[in-house]
C-alpha cells in the first residue's frame, strides 16, 4: 500500500490510517468527521462509557438515521409514482375527450 492511497483520520482522539482511492478521499474525511462528531456527542452525554460501546452506539444511531431516511425516500418515490400515474390518466382522458370532440364535428 503506497502513502498516496492512505488517509489519516482522527476519531475520538485516535488516529487511523485508512487505505482509500484518491477520488474518495474527501468522502472518507467527511465520514470520519461525522462519525467523530456522533461519538463525541455520545461520550459527552455521560451515559455510555468506553470507546467500543460509544462506537457501537454511534453505529446504531447512524444506521437508524440512514434506514429512516431510506424509508422516507421509498415512500416519497412511491407517492411520486402514483402522482405520475394519476397525471398520465388525466392526459389520456383529456386526449380521449379531444378525439371524441373531433369525431363529433365530422
Amino acid at each position: 500500500m503506497s502513502q498516496a492511497n492512505t488517509v489519516t483520520v482522527h476519531i475520538l482522539d485516535k488516529e487511523y490510517c485508512i487505505a482509500c482511492p484518491p477520488e474518495q478521499r474527501g468522502n472518507l474525511e467527511s465520514a470520519a468527521r461525522y462519525l467523530d462528531g456522533k461519538m463525541r456527542e455520545i461520550r459527552s452525554s455521560g451515559k455510555v462509557i468506553g470507546a467500543d460501546r460509544i462506537a457501537v452506539m454511534a453505529a446504531l444511531n447512524i444506521t437508524h438515521d440512514l434506514l429512516h431516511k431510506q424509508d422516507r425516500l421509498d415512500q416519497e418515490a412511491s407517492d411520486t409514482q402514483q402522482q405520475v400515474r394519476d397525471l398520465l390518466d388525466k392526459v389520456e382522458q383529456a386526449l380521449g375527450d379531444s378525439e371524441q370532440d373531433t369525431r363529433s364535428l365530422f
